[in-house]
């Protein structure tokens, strides 16, 4: 398999990249820098040579003369020519071999010495490029703690007017709008969902007493259906105060016992489970405490076993086991295809499917996963392979 350099290179971090970068730079410049004087040290050393006045003395005898310039030709005549051009090719030949020697001597160390301190360089480079990258890091984490419960944490950057100063800012303008659509959103639901309450309940008020028994024929089967649209509109109105409210988080927080909120929330779910043909097998032995708000942790564990029971088949069967970190709700029911779980937890979408007990609005589940993040909590869910779902919620 052939491999892509820029490919690899891309799935490098950041920082490795950069001190990579700095490594070889110094390297491009440091083989640039060592040829240049490889090249100026060898015409250099030729041309002193070259310019060499090398004298010999006579002998004894008289039989050798003296001669100037080894390079390129001997000055003067002498009268021993041959042995002068012996000598003059014997010293060309001594100082071709110590240039060569020098040369080869310099372009090794020198070498070694690029490399080690292309290695320090990099490691400095490392060094650099994480005190660079710092305010980047701190601005990253400050950012995984910003979430939809803590939008009025800001970066708050502080130094120089630079770059990282200006991506900071304008990621703390990028915070301010979203908490004003957060917070205007929120307000929304909760006054809409307050103002419908009071109509709501004066329709239900003027059935009850303007339809009362006894009826004409026919009218009561008329009021009995105004008074389940009257319900079920009661019921979503309550879920959307509920989600609004698990939006903000818990206002204060103790010690919770999950064991004992799903004993109570199972015992009350037991009579639509009943009707629905449903078993619910509570295994609570185990004692869960976590801190939250048991007002919205009760909502929760009631939403995912609610939710079970709801999306069920008669005869099945719903189980709730605790363990020391959470809690898993497991029902049977029609297979739900994996790529369809995610719309699960978004407000207001079902799937198709018969459902033992009531149509239900498709709230459940989003209001679930608000409610646990509030808390930090994770709740997750799979298909089961003979069909239904495998909730999981999970405490820090």
């Amino acid at each position: 398999m052939r491999l892509n350099p820029r490919a690899v290179l891309g799935g490098l971090p950041f920082r490795v990249r950069l001190a990579a970068a700095f490594c070889a730079l110094f390297l491009f410049a440091g083989i640039v820098l060592l040829a240049f004087v490889v090249l100026l040290a060898r015409y250099g050393t030729t041309q002193q040579v070259q310019g060499m006045q090398v004298t010999y003395e006579d002998a004894p005898n008289n039989s050798a003369t003296p001669f100037e310039s080894a390079y390129p030709a001997l000055s003067g005549r002498t009268s021993a020519a041959t042995h002068d051009v012996a000598m003059v090719q014997k010293i060309d030949q001594t100082v071709q071999a110590v240039q060569d020697t020098a040369l080869r001597q310099m372009i090794l160390w020198s070498a070694v010495g690029l490399l080690i301190t292309a290695l320090l360089v990099g490691l400095l480079g490392w060094w650099l490029a994480g005190r660079a990258l710092r305010p980047v890091a701190s601005m990253t984490e400050a950012a995984r703690r910003i979430s939809e419960q803590n939008l009025h944490q800001r970066l708050a950057l502080t130094g120089p007017d630079d770059e990282l100063h200006r991506l900071a800012d304008t990621f703390d303008t990028m915070l301010d709008r979203l908490e004003k659509a957060f917070e205007s959103q929120r307000r929304f639901v909760a006054n809409a969902s307050h103002e419908l309450k009071t109509p709501l309940a004066v329709q239900r008020t003027s059935l009850q007493v303007g339809l009362a028994d006894p009826l004409p024929h026919g009218l009561a089967d008329v009021r009995d259906d105004l008074l389940a649209a009257n319900r079920e509109a009661e019921q979503l109105i309550n879920a959307l105060l509920l989600l609004a409210r698990s939006h903000r988080g818990p206002e204060q927080t103790e010690r919770v016992d999950l064991a004992t909120t799903a004993r109570l929330v199972t015992a009350e779910l037991g009579g639509r489970a009943a009707e629905s043909g449903v078993r619910i097998d509570l295994g609570a032995d185990i004692p869960l405490v976590v801190d939250g708000d048991p007002v919205l942790l009760r909502h929760l564990l009631a939403n995912l076993i609610r939710n079970a029971v709801q999306y069920n088949h008669p005869g099945g069967h719903v189980r709730v086991r605790l363990d020391a970190t959470g809690v898993t709700v497991t029902n049977t029911g029609p297979h739900v295809p994996a790529e369809r779980v995610p719309d699960l937890f978004e407000p207001f979408r079902r799937l198709d499917g018969d459902r033992t007990a009531g149509t239900g609005h498709g709230l459940g589940l989003s209001i679930a996963a608000s409610i646990a993040e509030a808390h930090d909590a994770t709740l997750t869910a799979r298909p089961c392979p003979e069909g239904g779902l495998a909730l999981s919620l999970r405490f820090p």
